[in-house]
């Protein structure tokens, strides 16, 4: 059947709520009898969700793809302050569950079609009149469609126990209306060729259902039928951790940025530290090119300069960095913090940051200083010197070429 449909029908069907969600933005939405977790890994990526649930009879099933639903390194490397947490739960779709009312939208794409007509009962009472999501999308196998799908006897699938015409689809979907209070539009996707568009139909036929009212809660014995499987928060920058991981990472590299290229302007030579890519050059002269032109009233906050520092006997050399620097010229950083004091607030009890006495600077280790020589060390240096010489000078140089 999908060969002879280009995108495939089930990404048609999948595509189409991805276009509703982009459209209505819901921040709580479950798909049930999510299978592979196909639908819900194209869903995790739409920012709007904050709350994403897939629900399926078969936990083996889940179990076996749920891991695609894990964060990306780059969700841990560049979080935002999006929040998503993923939940996937074993269970039956005509049992009731707490944890599934309240929702802004529930799927059920290609589900109804594979339970009998008492469980589809269930499934209406549990869905519309237990669930309550203000909005529904219900996908099934258009009949009228099956002529045209070379090959096919029968149902599409051997676990199929009715597919509907469009009125009898349309027969259902209004009856569920009357009976919880919804309304709704009937669609699809996968169309049949132009002139036979209008006397089958889609291949298969959605129903996007709509929540009348808002009905006040009922006191009901909360249920919790599910058995959860997997769970998972994504970081975010609303987590005081996730923020202070980041935010420490983006100062420690500008800090160390800004160091390396005011040291080579002031001493004429390079560093050899390189932006990795071209973003970051862009990022590091837009955060570094005003170094030596500080704003107005802003000389003593914002210049670099070193100092010498002794740590364990040995004295090493800092450039030290003003917060107010990194601060103003690095809008990240500035956006992490809030203001000036903020984040010095945020660094002060950082273990990886080095602060100068009074908090205002980033102290930046520069070099390591080699201890000041001694006479006798500089005459040993001299004898060391001459043996070496007198090495070279009696064995011959060897003669590479001549050995190839």
């Amino acid at each position: 059947m999908n060969p002879i449909f280009t995108p495939s029908l089930h990404s048609q069907r999948h595509q189409f709520v991805v276009d509703f969600v982009r459209k209505n933005k819901p921040n709580k939405v479950a798909d049930l009898g999510c299978g592979e977790c196909r639908l819900l890994k194209r869903l995790k990526f739409q920012r709007n969700i904050e709350l994403l649930v897939g629900v399926d009879i078969d936990g083996a099933k889940i179990k076996k793809k749920m891991q695609g639903l894990a964060p990306l390194s780059t969700d841990y490397l560049q979080p935002t302050y999006d929040q998503l947490h993923i939940d996937l739960y074993q269970g039956s779709v005509t049992q009731r569950d707490a944890r599934l009312r309240g929702f802004d939208l529930v799927t059920n794409i290609e589900l109804i079609e594979h339970l009998t007509l008492p469980d589809l009962e269930l499934f209406s009472s549990v869905v519309f009149g237990y669930m309550r999501p203000a909005s529904v999308i219900v996908s099934t196998p258009n009949s009228e469609f099956n002529k045209l799908l070379p090959g096919l006897t029968g149902f599409r699938h051997s676990d199929h126990k009715f597919e509907w015409n469009r009125s009898e689809f349309r027969s259902w979907a209004l009856q569920v209306c009357l009976d919880y209070g919804y309304e709704a539009e009937f669609t699809g996707v996968g169309e049949a060729p132009q002139e036979q568009q209008e006397s089958v139909g889609f291949c298969s036929q959605i129903g996007v259902f709509q929540r009348l009212n808002v009905l006040p809660d009922r006191d009901e014995e909360e249920v919790f039928s599910y058995t959860l499987v997997y769970s998972v928060n994504y970081p975010t920058l609303r987590d005081n951790n996730t923020l202070l991981r980041v935010l420490v990472s983006e100062v420690l590299y500008w800090a160390e940025q800004m160091k390396n290229r005011w040291m080579e302007e002031t001493t004429g030579g390079t560093t050899g530290v390189l932006p990795h890519s071209q973003t970051e050059q862009q990022e590091q002269s837009a955060c570094t090119e005003r170094l030596n032109c500080p704003g107005e009233g802003e000389e003593s906050t914002e210049s670099l300069w070193t100092k010498d520092q002794e740590e364990s006997g040995t004295l090493n050399r800092f450039a030290v960095v003003p917060l107010a620097a990194l601060w103003s010229f690095c809008p990240k950083i500035a956006e992490l913090s809030g203001n000036l004091s903020n984040l010095r607030r945020l660094l002060v009890d950082q273990p990886q940051v080095k602060l100068s006495q009074d908090g205002s600077a980033l102290l930046v280790k520069c070099e390591e200083q080699e201890p000041e020589q001694t006479d006798s060390d500089e005459e040993e240096d001299e004898e060391d010197a001459s043996a070496v010489q007198c090495s070279h000078q009696i064995e011959p140089e060897e003669d590479w070429e001549a050995n190839i």
